[in-house]
Order: C-alpha cells, then sequence, then structure tokens
C-alpha cells in the first residue's frame, strides 16, 4: 500500500442527509461542561468515599473507577482536538489544556491536534501515524496476556510517563545546559506539579496522604493504561478492511459495567467518530442508530462486546472467564 493512498470509502453526504449532518455537528456547551463536571465528579466522589471507608475493597475499586475516569479525561480532550467542546476556541482549548490535560501530565492540546487529524486522514494507511497501535494484530493469547500483565503492574505507565518526562526536560534551541533544561521542563510541567501538589495537600488535610498516590497515579500507571490499550485495539486492530471506511474502524457495543470501567463518553462509538469527525461524542450513539436504519449493519465492523473484541484480535479463543 503506497504512502499517497487514501481509502476509498463512502463520505457521510452519501449516507445522510444535510440536515442530519447538520443536526449530529452541533456543540451543545451544556452537555460538553455535564461530560466534564461528571467526570471529575465521578473521582472527587471516589476519592472521598475511599477516604472515608478506606479497605482493600474499596481502594481496587477506586482505582478501577478513577483509571477508567482518566482515559475519559482523554476522551473529552479528543472530542476538543476537533473542536467539538465549545465554539470559542479559546474556551475549548483553554478546558483541554487545564481541566483535562495538565491533572496528570499533558498540556497544549495543539501538538495532539496535529498529530490526531493526519490519523484520521490517513486511518490505517502507511502513514496513518497511529497504525504502529494496530498493525501487530492479531497476535498470539500469550503476547495479550504480556501485554496485559505490562499494563497493569506499572511497566507500560513508568515507560511512558518517562519518555514524557525526558521530552519535557530535553534540550532544544534556546534551552541548552543543565539550566536551560531545568527552565524549559519546568515551564512545561510546572502547571502540572502545582495542580498535583493541591491534590497531595488536599488529602493529606484530611489525614489520608497515601491515598493521593493510591487514588490518582496508581490508577493512571495500571488501570488507566490497560483500558487505553483496549480501546486502541478495539478501534483498529484486526480490522477487516484498511481500505472501507466502515469497515477500517469498528464500533464496540459497551454495557453498562463497561461504560463505567473500560469505555466512558461514547469512546466505543468509533466506526461513527471517523465517519463525521466533527460530531460531539454525545451525539454518535444517534449516528450510530441512523446508520443502522439505512441497512448498513452488515457493511459496518461491529462487535458484540469488548470481550468479542479480544478474541478477535487474538490467535484463539481467550481463557474462559478472562
Amino acid at each position: 500500500m503506497h504512502a499517497s493512498s487514501v481509502p476509498s470509502v463512502e463520505r457521510p453526504q452519501a449516507l445522510l442527509s444535510a440536515d442530519e449532518i447538520e443536526r449530529l455537528k452541533r456543540l451543545s456547551p451544556w452537555r460538553s461542561t455535564w461530560m466534564i463536571a461528571h467526570c471529575w465528579g465521578v473521582i472527587l466522589a471516589t476519592w472521598v468515599l475511599v477516604a472515608v471507608w478506606t479497605n482493600p475493597i474499596t481502594v481496587l475499586l477506586g482505582i478501577l473507577l478513577i483509571g477508567t475516569r482518566q482515559l475519559g479525561l482523554g476522551v473529552l480532550s479528543h472530542d476538543g482536538a476537533h473542536f467539538s467542546l465549545y465554539r470559542s476556541r479559546r474556551v475549548n482549548d483553554w478546558v483541554c489544556e487545564w481541566l483535562l490535560g495538565r491533572p496528570l501530565l499533558g498540556g497544549s492540546i495543539d501538538g495532539y491536534r496535529r498529530y490526531h487529524l493526519k490519523h484520521h486522514r490517513y486511518t490505517q494507511q502507511s502513514n496513518d501515524p497511529d497504525l504502529p497501535l494496530s498493525a501487530p494484530f492479531p497476535v498470539s493469547r500469550a503476547s495479550l496476556w504480556r501485554k496485559i500483565l505490562r499494563d497493569l503492574t506499572g511497566q507500560t505507565g513508568v515507560k511512558q510517563y518517562g519518555a514524557q518526562l525526558r521530552e519535557a526536560f530535553a534540550p532544544e534551541e534556546g534551552f541548552t545546559g543543565a539550566g536551560g533544561r531545568l527552565r524549559k521542563g519546568l515551564g512545561r510541567l510546572g502547571p502540572n506539579l502545582a495542580i498535583n501538589i493541591g491534590f497531595l495537600a488536599a488529602f493529606s488535610l484530611a489525614g489520608v496522604w497515601y491515598l493521593y498516590f493510591l487514588l490518582w497515579w496508581v490508577p493512571a500507571l495500571t488501570w488507566n493504561k490497560l483500558v487505553s490499550r483496549i480501546r486502541n485495539i478495539a478501534e483498529h486492530g484486526a480490522v477487516p478492511d484498511n481500505d472501507d471506511r466502515l469497515r477500517n474502524t469498528r464500533t464496540t457495543r459497551a454495557n453498562l459495567l463497561e461504560r463505567a470501567f473500560l469505555a466512558p463518553y461514547f469512546v466505543n462509538y468509533h466506526l461513527e467518530h471517523h465517519l463525521l469527525v466533527s460530531a460531539p461524542c454525545h451525539r454518535l450513539r444517534a449516528l450510530h442508530r441512523l446508520l443502522l436504519t439505512r441497512g448498513l449493519r452488515e457493511r459496518m465492523e461491529l462487535q458484540p462486546g469488548y470481550l468479542a473484541v479480544l478474541r478477535r484480535v487474538t490467535m484463539g479463543p481467550l481463557p474462559t472467564g478472562a
């Protein structure tokens, strides 16, 4: 496949009316605000509840819930990369940076936006920057389990966050030598550090300083990395046709538990997102239903759940109960 090739696929205009497209693209600042408030509300409520009832079970559930909401912050930031949160670009990008990105190691949305729009332009082609995430699949069951183990033991998280830290303090023009690199790194990560010091101070005032690490960085280093991997696999791993827009991207049905612990904020409707990239995430379910009414079910790459996806992308079924 040549780097210049672009999938010959149907455009949304071939499947939807102009009025339907306009309705699906319509922004809802109130809905965006609600989703952001919901995401942080779940995180804060989990912190409070685990601080009040601290035991191994509540800590474990807290790690799972918060790791998934950390993915949710990324999902909502992804909407912002498509200018789908707020009509004002300044507000849109400020929210992406300060409410969704910097509480971990994020920053400006601009770099991710440039990278990600290239992924949409060249989906599953040789110059798709995300192709390395999907190209290895299918893999053996043993390979998948090794990846899961690396995620759950924090190896993936340490590697990825370590790379971000090294990049932040790496020398570049105008920032050479130890002092210059330090200024560059603190300029990039200083606000992130200040936000996290605030989190740690709040936990400390409540007398449970250690929960800051157990309920913020342990989820970030472990469960968040696993659910992010599963999301990536589900979106493009082992898709049936790299050149068909309805089959080079996958939508996975998600039940209530999967939405709570794996796929927040409509992230499972990935085929629909690729078909109409400017549609806010909360409208993707409506787009999915419209496509089904057009009789496209058999043409679309759909899977009934995430376990079905994992079975599909491995050479042989996963162990029962995995």
